[in-house]
């Protein structure tokens, strides 16, 4: 009986601790100098517009560096500072039938991003992140578009935090 509970102990162990760790790396590797971040209001350029995307991407960057670093968010400008455009954002037709009807759609959206390191300023780059998004063409853009955009949202701050941030 003793073994039993000495067995089922190691593994609650183990598990445990493989759980904290894998809850604790992100991948980021933020140097000690760097204290906080700034991102700025990522202006709506694209040809179509949509109302609240500029807004949405704005604060899923805010909270996904939040959410995984250390770092402060403040106002003005931060250690890091991260600022641009939307570029793109478009609805077309993919996978043409014979008949000549589209059978999906793709809603694709593309972001510029100007990162500046004021601690080290040859880290600095500039670079554009695209996702995209197919539905099927029988479904209204305006009954999906919210949910695809915030896939894309989640996808585009994700590379942005890994180009920024991880040690790749």
């Amino acid at each position: 009986m003793k073994t039993a509970y000495s067995i089922i102990g190691l593994v609650l162990a183990l598990t445990v601790t493989a759980c904290s760790i894998n809850m604790t790396m992100s991948g980021a590797s933020i140097p000690e100098n760097i204290n906080s971040f700034s991102v700025q209001y990522f202006d709506n350029r694209a040809p179509l517009i949509n109302p609240v995307l500029s807004q949405n991407f704005t604060e899923g960057l805010k909270d996904r560096i939040s959410n995984e670093s250390r770092l402060n968010l403040v106002n003005g400008t931060g250690d890091v500072d991260f600022s641009g455009e939307i570029t793109g954002y478009s609805v077309r037709p993919m996978a043409i039938q014979a008949d000549a009807i589209s059978a999906e759609t793709r809603l694709s959206m593309t972001i510029k991003v100007r990162y500046k390191n004021y601690k080290d300023p040859k880290l600095n780059w500039e670079s554009s992140f695209s996702a995209f998004r197919d539905f099927p063409s029988d479904q209204n853009i305006n009954a999906v578009e919210n949910d695809l955009t915030t896939e894309m949202i989640e996808e585009i701050t994700e590379n942005i935090f890994n180009k920024a941030f991880a040690d790749w």
